[in-house]
């Protein structure tokens, strides 16, 4: 039993409608250059008036709320700040423990300060 020599014709590729081409282009412009292009213009934004950064300035919250600056704190940095609160205990806790406790704390302490609050 010899082989046939002759290869196997090759099948034959059907091209996609011109139509369908230019709609998956039109597509890829509103999904991908659009936001891209939305996104850009924002980050120049940040830009205007400022020197030094390119991230946008801080803004109040950050002072006034107690999980945005425990969010950006690493675990050491936790424990010196549970240190600092009198926190017993906070060498042994895990993050999201340590991270409850001086929540508790801080709010305890906000509080504090806006019932010694003198009005104008």
């Amino acid at each position: 039993m010899a082989e046939d020599p002759t290869p196997a014709p090759l099948r034959k590729l059907h091209p996609l409608p011109r139509g369908l081409v230019e709609l998956y282009g039109l597509l890829a412009v509103l999904f991908v250059l659009v936001p891209e292009w939305m996104a850009e213009g924002a980050l120049f934004g940040f830009r205007d008036g400022r020197s030094g950064s390119d991230l946008p300035i801080p803004s109040g919250a950050w002072s006034r709320l107690p999980e945005l600056r425990l969010a950006t704190l690493n675990l050491a940095q936790m424990r010196l700040l549970a240190r600092s609160e009198g926190i017993r205990g906070y060498a042994g806790l895990g993050r999201d423990r340590l991270t409850a406790r001086l929540l508790r704390r801080l709010r305890k302490g906000q509080k504090a300060l806006r019932g010694r609050a003198k009005p104008l």
